[in-house]
């Protein structure tokens, strides 16, 4: 990592974009998490009027009821003004509880997603959403055929110089804060599968997740890779925050990503202050490896 320089500073992003997640709506227009949602989305059309893309890492809704879709759409629709494409996975508040079938078709018709598991292109950016094929109360579930999937996609592509910007809800044991095996917040049936996939690709792949909801201030909230895997972010949550002394904690957070030619800078926001979160700030450098 390096510090900027003052003509860096005055240096337009190539691509932006925001990650959000656990978003937890409500169907009572009144509660706590619907208008954390609602300052989210405000802090972003105020603060990144070239942002192409907001990505929702899952847990949209709190119990994956219909109403709490309907109460979602509201929310978009009064807000999105101003604001570019939202994309989105699942996480298991949406899907994980009552019939499979029933659960994916609701949020796949509030979305407008294609599918479990889908990709995008956005200015030759490639966007991977991730996610389980199996109602389970808190694991995700991919099968051999999205892990072969994923696989394909991650080489697709200028993959030799570009990042690949992956997003799933449950992170992977060991990595980012809250997944530590003592904290018992990962989530992914195949960890190992999964791993060995991303291996082949750390050089490009960088993985957000959420989940955990754990604040961003927490030491381990991003994750280097080390030399087998590629970077990791844990998302926190735009509902409310956990803390490393396992208690939960009123607040609102997110990120802010710019891509630049030879680096992507994530950043920390605080949704609830409107401010940056200063740990939370790490810069990639581009190739890497």
């Amino acid at each position: 990592m390096r510090s900027l320089g003052e003509n860096e500073l005055l240096e337009r992003p190539l691509l932006s974009f925001q990650v959000i997640t656990d978003t937890h709506i409500r169907s009572d227009p009144e509660h706590p998490y619907n208008r954390r949602m609602e300052r989210a989305l405000r802090d972003i059309a105020e603060n990144a009027p070239n942002s192409r893309g907001i990505m929702h890492a899952g847990d949209v809704t709190d119990y994956g009821f219909p109403g709490e879709y309907e109460e979602f759409r509201r929310i978009w629709n009064e807000n999105k003004e101003g604001l570019p494409k939202l994309l989105l996975t699942m996480g298991n508040h949406d899907v994980g509880l009552g019939e499979w079938e029933s659960r994916l078709s609701h949020f796949l018709h509030a979305t407008g997603m294609g599918g479990a598991y889908h990709d995008h292109w956005i200015d030759g950016y490639h966007f991977i959403f991730l996610g389980t094929e199996e109602g389970l109360e808190l694991y995700c579930s991919l099968s051999n055929e999205q892990l072969e999937w994923l696989d394909a996609k991650l080489g697709e592509g200028d993959s030799s110089t570009k990042p690949v910007f992956v997003f799933l809800h449950q992170p992977l044991l060991d990595t980012v804060a809250g997944s530590l095996e003592a904290q018992k917040w990962s989530g992914v049936t195949q960890d190992a599968e999964l791993k060995s996939v991303l291996s082949k690709h750390r050089h490009q792949a960088i993985l957000f997740t959420g989940h955990t909801h754990w604040e961003m201030e927490a030491p381990h909230n991003y994750f280097d890779g080390g030399a087998l895997l590629p970077p990791m972010f844990n998302a926190a949550s735009v509902a409310y925050l956990w803390t490393d002394e396992d208690e939960g904690k009123e607040g609102s957070q997110g990120y802010y990503v710019e891509v630049y030619g030879d680096r992507v800078v994530v950043r920390g926001r605080d949704f609830e202050r409107g401010a940056w979160i200063e740990p939370a700030r790490v810069q990639l450098e581009y190739p890497r490896g």
